[in-house]
């Protein structure tokens, strides 16, 4: 089928903002528990605002540059933006109608209420007025604008209320007053009640009371404003001292780049809002006007507080795992089998103890690993300092260029420098996204390497929050390939070839099309051909491509696509035999796992990187075979369970929008995520039950007295 090019991809941010919908959909779906509901709306809040930092930034970028060129699907970069800022008006009302119909009325009716002050009672305003006294007026000073320098900068995602007044004693007419409502002071406030939980939004607090700064003038209007600005800022690469001033820049200049967005209460009036515009630099489209509270993403606050355990999720503690013995080395346990460990249904602590049992090991005599995000209080981090600092040899791969995690990365970098760990801050002109650790042991048959390859971070708070995987092993093979993997990053050489493995930029692409090629062509054989794959994103062209020829050819693609997909399905002629889905529960769907029929021979991979250019030309990923028979047998299992879910899972349909999958007639409800914690569980009970199959007596010594 010869179709056009906007009949065969669907735009990249439009499929995004759809994404960004399934989310606010679990906001607005019954069965989720209230407080969850609430943490998916701010969770929606939060990724909107990244999205406008980078994706809205970089297209205003293009559009003012006038840069030449398309998007895969046509757009020039102001029609994308166009649609762009129409699709988030249309989310936004809808985010707000959730809040303010659905979730506000029935957490209300729970006992966790909003107050304000102008239907506060008379108690509840003597103690806003008394909160007002002693912990805000001490605090929050106002800053008069003046017409002549114009506004102050603006903190990126800073709250603000800003003051319309008038001075009796001046013929100034109307002046501005700014008010930033900065973190020193919590937002939500809590107001003492006989039941439940109520509270007072810090901004509805100043504006109550903002009289008290100004007794002499007229308050025309007091309304909370927020500001964001453009973080699509790059950094010019000559050295690795250059390139850690050049993160540190890069900070310093996000603070300050261009505001993109203004978001403003609809209680405004055109005055403030056009006086705001014009001293911002922004065009209309670039002014949202909120029906409600700014930045949702502070109502995360509200998922956290103490009590309501009837409106949170049941608890899911991370599972040890069958595989791993807490009493034996875990070398030892490596060494005899490998690992696969599937979080954070099954614990991430195999993980850290690889790590930490490596910084104390005598035998161990290297650690290699790349650290893309950590945690604040790393016990990774901790653990590579305190090997550097017994001896051992500690190279640390710690991309600079993670975004919005740089200012922890450059610390972590410093601080494992301090230690004695040769610290590497990635290859010049590409984000060092693989997750890899290599341990180098001195055992009795002589050197070995123990590998850990995942899909996630090196992050054990993420782990309790994200689906990925995380594979342990001391293969030779993979050995091999991951030292030649390690040396071609750290010793600036030439790749060289693998035995096992593929990486980005040079042969990850190609061999994702190779194997999909090899599926076509079985097909056109007449032998069965299935591919399957779950993945956090699809915008490589040229994979779709590869897809749709597969598809073509008869060939059964079963993709589970968590965010952007620009591929489009079900088209026929082009992609009858192609289905997409997308899990949206409880936890982040993070995990890349690859899974090819290959004549009966099942071949299963997993990775760091989504199908996208980004990942696949500007980026240092892995692709990893799993060799393991029951290795792969558990991912395929983990796979198949995804594909059968009928609670939380979306169907995209060829129009670009998405359905929710609804059990068909007598089937039963299947939610992936609870299945795969029930197994985690289960698994857990057979391992104890099956410690008690065998008696074993204890039998008398031989030289115990009679």
């Amino acid at each position: 089928m010869n179709a056009s090019i906007e009949e065969r991809y669907f735009n990249r941010e439009l499929s995004w903002l759809e994404f960004n919908r399934r989310v606010l959909a679990q906001a607005r779906y019954a069965p989720v528990p209230l407080l969850e509901r609430i943490k998916f709306l701010a969770i929606t809040g939060s990724n909107l605002d990244e999205f406008f930092m980078v994706r809205v930034g970089g297209l205003q970028i293009q559009k003012e540059l006038r840069l030449p060129g398309m998007d895969p699907t046509g757009r020039r970069p102001e029609e994308q933006l166009r649609e762009v800022l129409e699709h988030v008006g249309n989310i936004v009302h809808s985010q707000y109608e959730c809040l303010q119909n659905e979730l506000m009325p029935a957490l209300a009716a729970e006992g966790i209420e909003r107050i304000q002050y102008a239907t506060a009672n008379l108690r509840q305003k003597e103690m806003i007025e008394r909160i007002f006294q002693n912990e805000v007026f001490p605090v929050v000073t106002p800053a008069m604008i003046d017409p002549e320098q114009g506004l102050p900068h603006l903190v990126n995602l800073g709250l603000y209320l800003c003051v319309r007044l008038e001075f009796p004693t001046s013929d100034a007419g109307d002046q501005y007053v700014l008010f930033p409502l900065g973190r020193a002071l919590p937002r939500f406030i809590t107001v003492a009640s006989e039941r439940g939980y109520k509270f007072i939004l810090l901004e509805d607090i100043v504006a109550a009371c903002v009289n008290q700064y100004f007794p002499d003038a007229t308050i025309h209007e007091a309304i909370a404003i927020r500001v964001t600005r453009n973080a699509d800022i790059s950094v010019r690469e000559d050295s690795a001292e250059d390139l850690l001033r050049g993160m540190e820049k890069v900070l310093h200049q996000r603070r300050s780049a261009d505001c993109i967005r203004l978001e403003i209460s609809d209680h405004a009036s055109e005055r403030m809002i056009e006086y705001l515009r014009l001293a911002l630099d922004l065009d209309h489209e670039d002014i949202f006007r909120i029906p409600g509270p700014l930045d949702l993403s502070g109502f995360m606050y509200l998922s956290e507080i103490d009590g309501f355990p009837a409106l949170r999720n049941p608890a899911w503690p991370p599972q040890p795992s069958p595989w791993v013995d807490a009493a034996t080395p875990i070398f030892d346990q490596i060494a005899e089998k490998d690992i696969l460990l599937f979080h954070p249904y099954e614990s991430f602590e195999p993980v850290l103890r690889m790590i930490e049992e490596a910084a104390d090991d005598p035998d161990v005599l290297s650690i290699k690993q790349i650290l893309y995000r950590t945690s604040r209080r790393s016990p990774i981090v901790a653990a590579l300092q305190r090997a550097a600092e017994r001896g051992k040899y500690v190279t640390a791969i710690v991309e600079l260029k993670a975004r919005f995690d740089e200012a922890r990365n450059i610390e972590w970098a410093k601080e494992l420098e301090r230690s004695g760990v040769q610290v590497i801050y990635g290859v010049k002109g590409l984000k060092t996204h693989a997750k890899i650790c290599i341990v180098v042991r001195r055992s009795p048959n002589g050197i070995q390497r123990f590998m850990h390859f995942g899909t996630g971070n090196y992050n054990e708070v993420t782990a309790r929050q994200y689906s990925d995987v995380s594979y342990m092993t001391c293969n030779e093979e993979l050995g091999a390939d991951a030292s030649t993997f390690f040396n071609a990053i750290t010793g600036m050489s030439q790749p060289q070839s693998y035995r096992l493995i593929d990486s980005a930029p040079l042969g990850l692409r190609k061999k994702i099309i190779h194997m999909i090629e090899v599926e076509l062509q079985r097909k056109r054989q007449g032998q069965k051909a299935v591919i399957a794959a779950k993945l956090n994103a699809l915008v490589d062209p040229d994979i779709i491509e590869a897809l749709y020829r597969a598809s073509q050819a008869g060939v059964t693609v079963r993709l589970n696509i968590r965010g952007i997909c620009c591929l489009r399905p079900g088209v026929e002629g082009l992609s009858e035999n192609i289905s997409v889905v997308s899990v949206v529960d409880r936890y982040l769907e993070h995990a890349r796992i690859l899974y090819f029929y290959h004549g009966g021979e099942e071949r299963v991979f997993i990775s760091s990187a989504d199908w996208m250019p980004r990942n696949l030309d500007r980026r240092i990923e892995l692709l990893i075979p799993i060799e393991d028979l029951n290795c792969r047998k558990k991912l395929i299992d983990v796979l198949d369970t995804y594909f059968r879910d009928n609670q939380n899972a979306w169907r995209l349909l060829s129009n670009g929008t998405y359905e929710r999958i609804q059990p068909e007639t007598n089937q039963s409800p299947f939610r992936a995520q609870r299945i795969l914690n029930d197994r985690a569980v289960e698994s857990v009970k057979e391992a104890d039950r099956s410690r008690f199959t065998m008696f074993q007596p204890h039998l008398a010594s031989a030289t115990r007295d009679s």
